[in-house]
């Protein structure tokens, strides 16, 4: 099939493109409702995409980078437009949604599957890994999501203008994105992969979190500007008419 025939590096920018056109899309008609309905997402299906490995450019990285880097991408864009306290509600609600979901699907592989049944190895596969990853992922998440809140409130503080967001939005999360690469690999991943294969995997993990982080800047402009000019449909303000 054509679709199979694309190089992961296409595939990675289809990626980039869907994430940045999805948080813009929920931000724009749900508002900050659709930052809290995407940050969980994000978490979850993070750490499912993380358990697969690809070749990008010649070296191995792990999937669940660029869904994980956009949830840093939604609490900056609530840090610069409703403060660190709706950024740290969206950090809770992403902590509770990855127990939540940890727990209910290894409840399910409980189940002693059919005769019939195909999914269960495969479910048992991903989501046997889930404890493991998501310990991982709710400890290195904690730390570099609240790093990113403080780091973001702090330069904002120092470079008020909205002109310098692109130094807020990049240096707070990029060192909070080397924080959390740091934290979850050694959690998730010591004593899975040979060492040079871990070693790539953080590396590449970090840089490509970094490269989202860059790209992603402009989007906090646009979420700035839309705020400003009111063009946001907050979700609250439309149920509290009805």
């Amino acid at each position: 099939m054509f679709f199979h025939s694309l190089p992961n590096e296409l595939w990675w920018l289809i990626m980039l493109s869907a994430n940045f056109i999805g948080i813009l899309t929920v931000y724009r008609f749900f508002g900050r409702v659709g930052l809290f309905i995407w940050i969980p997402l994000a978490a979850v299906l993070a750490n499912i995409q993380v358990v697969k490995l690809v070749e990008l450019a010649g070296i191995t990285a792990t999937l669940g980078n660029i869904v994980y880097a956009t949830s840093f991408l939604a609490t900056d864009i609530l840090s610069e437009n409703y403060g660190k306290k709706s950024a740290r509600s969206a950090v809770v609600i992403g902590f509770f949604s990855l127990i939540t979901a940890t727990v209910l699907m290894n409840i399910a592989l409980g189940f002693t599957p059919s005769p019939e049944d195909e999914a269960h190895q495969h479910l048992a596969y991903i989501f046997g890994l889930m404890p493991r990853i998501t310990f991982a992922s709710l400890t290195a998440y904690g730390l570099a999501q609240l790093h990113d809140i403080w780091a973001y409130d702090f330069w904002r503080r120092r470079f008020p203008s909205s002109k310098y967001i692109w130094i807020r939005n990049n240096v707070s999360t990029m060192v909070s994105q080397l924080l959390d690469t740091l934290v979850f690999n050694v959690l998730a991943f010591a004593g899975l992969f040979s060492l040079q294969v871990f070693i790539e995997i953080t590396i590449t993990t970090y840089l490509l979190k970094w490269l989202v982080a860059a790209l992603d800047t402009p989007l906090v402009y646009i979420s700035r500007r839309w705020y400003e000019k009111g063009q946001v449909q907050e979700l609250e303000h439309r149920l509290g008419h009805e």
